[in-house]
């Protein structure tokens, strides 16, 4: 599968995800920023319906997984922006897993 391909099917996976508090799409929110493929090395950007969003890292985690369900993904980085606790929350998110 090409690269272009494989964020295409990024974008509608992750896009249908839904903001727990609002209720839409994560499409329809604008909440990603930007998706980056190189072979199977996935970095997904996200931003936040507001820098002090509790659901932030609730948000972030549902990428991971969303991204991480599709065939032909290596590995997944996701970035929060524009979040008091960007930070950390990036810490957590991209923390090494055992496997």
């Amino acid at each position: 599968m090409s690269s272009e391909e494989l964020e295409r099917l990024i974008r509608e996976k992750v896009g249908k995800l839904i903001d727990p508090e609002t209720g839409f799409t994560f499409e329809e929110m604008g909440l990603i920023k930007e998706i980056k493929v190189e072979g199977g090395a996935v970095e997904v950007v996200y931003k936040p319906t507001s820098p002090f969003c509790p659901m932030a890292l609730r948000l972030g985690l549902d990428i991971r997984r969303a991204v991480e369900s599709i065939e032909g993904v290596k590995s997944v980085r996701v970035i929060c922006i524009d979040h008091l606790m960007a930070d950390a929350i990036n810490r957590v998110l991209n923390r090494r897993r055992p496997r």
